[in-house]
């Protein structure tokens, strides 16, 4: 029987994240204790919203409108702190709220102007390395952009949770998996799409701005990929794969560490330090995957260099450990140099390095150049592409006949029955303690 291209590439990343748990779990077994290995920013925080519009809502149909998305939308709110919250509750309850919500967005009318309801209500929400400071904006698009991040944030955190738990099965796995590539592929949307129909941009710093996005986007897909890397390894697949793979993991890392380079240091600087010793991690691990290539190829010199380069990336990458470890910021903390994972790196460069020495000392003779090589991997699969995000189709109950009966004008003459200013409350995400013998627990 043959298997399609995709479905092997599909059990190759499923697997590959089986492996990465396992691994995760020998340490914590070895260790008795738990280790962090993905850094997670906070949850976003919103005010409650009564969508109450005394007398604009003008027939009981336009009533149940809005009862229902108030009701929608504390429901929502409540499964980003519910433990027992899965990907498919999630789904059903962003759907559940987006559907309603697109009839304050979309046009009803038959025209191209703007829904009349668009600017009614005024929402408030902080942002992920803000702290407990809000931003408002009285437009739905505002609200739809702003609870979808916080929805494609939960993905993140229901995906190292899940890789936390005791005896993951298979169906968890590609749950953890794909839920890194959901979240990357709902940032992407709201960035490409939803975000420009603002009609105020977002301040510098603030979520929605476009530095932020790419980040979020970029480290979702970085570990996506980590899990191929490690399958790849316990499996001792070819090496120039593993390099390649390696090479262009640590490239997105990077390349996120770039994207913040310009925000404020107190908000950025933990972010940033994550991604720094996840870049020269997994370039040490490109380096030493390199060098056994080159090995193989009786470039031992060259070899040599290239392990040397692989410890110094390590060496680095220990040090930005402890550096992220002491920086403050927005966010759990890593622990990612207790994890085995990282541990087998250091002593896999040293015995690789010094078989490299003592080959070239008894057969080859080659002189070891002075620069590192230049890495130019390119890895042919396991790459990890964002998932496409699309909203839920309209409300069955949002109709041109029932959009007519919201009558602006009703409730622009009375100004007593505005309702007062809500406070913004920090979420309290759950203290998730597993029992014993879980893997590695983050959220």
């Amino acid at each position: 029987m043959q298997t399609s291209g995709s479905s092997v590439i599909l059990h190759f990343q499923i697997s590959t994240f089986m492996a990465f748990i396992q691994t995760i779990k020998h340490l914590q077994r070895r260790n008795n204790r738990m280790a962090h290995w993905f850094h997670r920013n906070p949850l976003k925080a919103t005010a409650p919203v009564s969508f109450n519009f005394y007398g604009v809502a003008g027939s009981p149909s336009a009533n149940k409108i809005c009862n229902d998305l108030r009701t929608t939308r504390a429901r929502l709110l409540e499964m980003f702190t519910d433990v027992t919250c899965n990907p498919e509750i999630m789904k059903n309850a962003t759907d559940a709220y987006f559907s309603l919500l697109q009839g304050f967005i979309s046009s009803l009318d038959g025209t191209t102007q703007e829904n009349k309801m668009r600017f009614i209500q005024n929402f408030k929400w902080t942002d992920t390395l803000q702290g407990n400071t809000p931003s408002a904006q009285q437009d739905a698009v505002f609200e739809m952009v702003s609870m979808a991040f916080n929805v494609a944030v939960w993905y993140t955190k229901f995906a190292s949770r899940l890789a936390g738990k005791e005896n993951i099965t298979e169906p968890e796995a590609k749950d953890v998996h794909r839920s890194l590539k959901v979240s990357a592929g709902m940032f992407k949307n709201l960035k490409d799409v939803h975000i420009p129909r603002l009609i105020t941009p977002a301040e510098k710093g603030r979520d929605l701005e476009p530095r932020v996005m790419d980040a979020y986007i970029i480290q979702c897909q970085a570990e996506a990929q980590e899990v191929t890397i490690a399958r790849a390894i316990e499996l001792k697949h070819n090496a120039t794969l593993i390099a390649a793979l390696a090479f262009e993991t640590a490239n997105f890392y990077q390349k996120a560490d770039h994207t913040l380079n310009t925000l404020e240091p107190e908000c950025s600087s933990k972010w940033r330090k994550y991604f720094q010793l996840k870049w020269h991690f997994y370039m040490a691990y490109a380096y030493c995957y390199h060098g056994q290539t080159l090995l193989a190829s009786d470039k031992c010199g060259e070899a040599i260099r290239s392990l040397q380069e692989a410890e110094k990336c390590y060496s680095r990458a220990e040090a930005l450990c402890k550096e992220y470890r002491q920086t403050k910021g927005p966010g759990t903390t890593a622990k990612p140099s207790e994890q085995l994972f990282f541990l087998k790196l250091g002593g896999l460069i040293k015995i690789t390095l010094e078989k490299c020495q003592r080959e070239n000392g008894f057969i080859y003779f080659h002189k070891v150049p002075v620069e590192a090589p230049l890495l130019e991997l390119k890895a042919s699969y396991g790459l990890a592409e964002p998932v496409t995000f699309e909203l839920p189709p309209l409300s069955e109950l949002c109709t041109p006949e029932v959009y007519a009966t919201f009558d602006l004008t009703k409730g622009a003459k009375n100004g007593k029955a505005k309702p007062k200013e809500e406070e913004v409350k920090p979420v309290k995400e759950p203290d998730l303690k597993p029992q014993t013998d879980t893997g590695c627990v983050i959220s």
